[in-house]
């Protein structure tokens, strides 16, 4: 299916990649080696998925950028918001992933050169990838599903990532003007377990608990049944790019 192009706004650039280039790993490579620099979109023509990643250049230490992982995630809710009818309930799951009613449709992802939390880096790569359609005959991961089956086949990858990038500016300006607490009120307001415990899976551990909200580090912080606060570090998380990003 042939889709327009997707016009990003003024402070972005586009660059389209075709499949299987992956736009997050092939931003991360070309940011590391300075191809690529701050409002720099790549962008998929994968028709079945929205993906695209912006490049940035960050003015704050690194443990402060993690910050943009729960932006990107406040943008992308923000995004399908706007686009799906009502019905349609949208949460999201530390670390990265995007529910669309409470089965995984998109994540999150964020790469950055392999430096210090106290330094700053010198680029900053946050990427998003939104499934369009996966038809059930073609699934067999029942966990998953896409933007047509909860929402309808009318939503084109274009208008998700023409929609996301601008709401992505617009939390952008929001976080430099007013800080990470209207970021982090908007992203717990949709928090998978924010009412009730779940499980939160975390590198290869895993923790129940009810999510309390996130530090000034994008770290979960939540209530186990014992009454005990914990934090679990979105860090580990973060591609730290020495060589090159996984393409998947």
């Amino acid at each position: 299916m042939h889709l327009e192009d997707p016009q990003f706004p003024p402070l972005l650039k586009g660059h389209a990649v075709k499949t299987p280039t992956r736009p997050f790993a092939h931003a991360c490579r070309l940011a590391k080696s300075r191809q690529l620099g701050a409002g720099d979109a790549v962008w998929s023509r994968n028709t079945a998925r929205a993906e695209l990643a912006i490049v940035l250049e960050p003015e704050v230490r690194l443990e402060r950028a993690l910050q943009m992982a729960p932006l990107m995630m406040v943008a992308l809710g923000d995004c399908i918001g706007s686009l799906a009818p009502p019905k349609v309930a949208i949460h999201y799951r530390w670390p990265n992933g995007i529910l669309l009613n409470g089965s995984m449709a998109g994540e999150v992802r964020l790469g950055a050169p392999n430096v210090a939390t106290d330094a700053i880096p010198d680029w900053l790569v946050v990427g998003a990838t939104f499934e369009i359609a996966s038809p059930r005959t073609e699934r067999q991961d029942w966990s998953r599903t896409s933007l047509s089956e909860e929402a309808g086949p009318e939503i084109t990858r274009t208008d998700v990532l023409r929609s996301l990038a601008a709401h992505f500016l617009t939390w952008l300006n929001t976080w430099q003007d007013e800080g990470f607490r209207a970021v982090h009120d908007q992203w717990l307001f949709r928090a998978e377990g924010r009412e009730a415990p779940v499980e939160i899976v975390h590198g290869r551990a895993s923790t129940e608990g009810q999510v309390l909200g996130l530090d000034e580090s994008a770290n979960l912080l939540v209530k186990t049944a014992s009454g005990e606060v914990r934090s679990l570090a979105y860090l580990e998380s973060v591609e730290l790019v020495d060589g090159r990003p996984r393409d998947s």
